[in-house]
């Protein structure tokens, strides 16, 4: 297994997003100051620079690519932005133009994620709908930037979203648990109380598990199926970090200068002794491939390593970067993986063998 650079580009500050567009033609690359580029991934050439939001950009994400519908024109590729404007704004990529705003207040807009659409659903059924945090407020987002929905504030500032991929909620974290909005009807499905801070979310790709990485530093477990909760502790850090393969049974985390692999087969992971990945520093961030095995991690020295879980976690890759990782991304289809730094630079590596 060998990773080569396919190309790199600069940004004019902190590289703080990275996002592949859903047909992996495009990478946006956010940066702190504010714009927003978008590379061609064939050759890194940048095909637009978007103003992104004056005060900084905090996030990106693309909506979901539309089901096939061989009579239409080809769809515009939709990217959201959020600032620290307190605005989200939407971008037709494939033109680079600005195409709508919603202004949600004061407060940062920290976190975006588009409601997942499962594949045999068409769009008609389901159309595309932005979830965006900002402080203690989320708001449902159409694609034209209307106002689907307020919720409820949450009791204190939201710290994390995901969208089940099988398209029925939400999950939204604040210091002191986790709420499920149903995505559809925006009415409260479920609670999960956690008395501390939570980092980061993730589902499992099967839609069984819903995971927490948390401040305290522990990373928590839910089957919300079943109404089963599980807990491992023992961190160095607080956990930032999560990614599932697509299997569902490795989790990856972060928190400390090791990256963990968690065997979430069965009846899950507590009680089992992880894999352990090791890094000379801590680990700053890791991402599994969409549709195959390897895992990437990322530590603060600027090495990133690739990895099989399957085989009980042996190093297949290794490469030094100049500078930290704040962002690893994968390409749809898997062949490449993008990485952002601290010093806005963003590299394209081709994953190969």
């Amino acid at each position: 297994m060998q990773l080569t650079k396919h190309w790199a580009a600069l940004l004019d500050d902190y590289t703080i997003d990275l996002a592949w567009s859903p047909d992996g033609a495009l990478l946006a690359a956010a940066s702190s100051a504010g714009p927003v580029s978008l590379f061609a991934a064939a050759d890194g050439a940048r095909r637009h620079l978007l103003p992104g939001h004056d005060n900084g950009t905090n996030c990106l994400a693309w909506a979901p690519a539309p089901s096939a519908q061989p009579a239409a024109p080809q769809a515009a590729l939709v990217l959201a932005t959020g600032g620290q404007d307190g605005a989200v704004k939407l971008w037709d990529a494939t033109a680079g133009q600005h195409t709508a705003t919603a202004k949600l207040g004061s407060a940062w807009v920290d976190h975006l994620a588009w409601r997942s659409v499962p594949n045999a659903q068409p769009a008609t059924q389901n159309p595309p709908l932005l979830f965006a945090a900002a402080g203690r407020a989320l708001t449902a987002i159409r694609a034209d930037g209307s106002v689907a929905h307020t919720f409820k504030p949450a009791p204190k500032t939201i710290t994390a979203l995901a969208p089940q991929p099988a398209g029925g909620s939400v999950a939204v974290a604040y210091f002191g648990g986790v709420v499920l909005w149903d995505a559809d009807d925006f009415v409260v499905q479920k609670e999960f109380p956690y008395a501390n801070g939570i980092q980061s979310l993730v589902w499992s790709p099967d839609n069984k598990w819903l995971v927490s990485g948390n401040q305290d530093p522990s990373v928590h477990l839910w089957i919300p199926e079943q109404d089963i909760e599980l807990h491992m502790s023992g961190y160095e850090t607080k956990v930032r970090f999560l990614s599932f393969d697509q299997s569902s049974r490795w989790l990856a985390t972060s928190g400390g200068r090791d990256a963990c692999i968690w065997d979430c087969a069965g009846a899950g992971p507590e009680g089992r002794e992880p894999a352990m990945l090791p890094h000379a520093a801590p680990v700053g961030a890791v991402a599994f491939q969409h549709q195959h095995g390897l895992l990437a991690t990322a530590a603060q020295d600027g090495v990133v390593q690739l990895w099989s879980p399957e085989r009980r976690s042996p190093l297949r890759a290794t490469v030094k970067m100049p500078a930290a990782a704040t962002k690893l991304a994968w390409s749809p289809d898997d062949r490449l993986l993008a990485i952002g730094s601290e010093r806005g630079a963003v590299y394209v590596l081709k994953c190969e063998g």
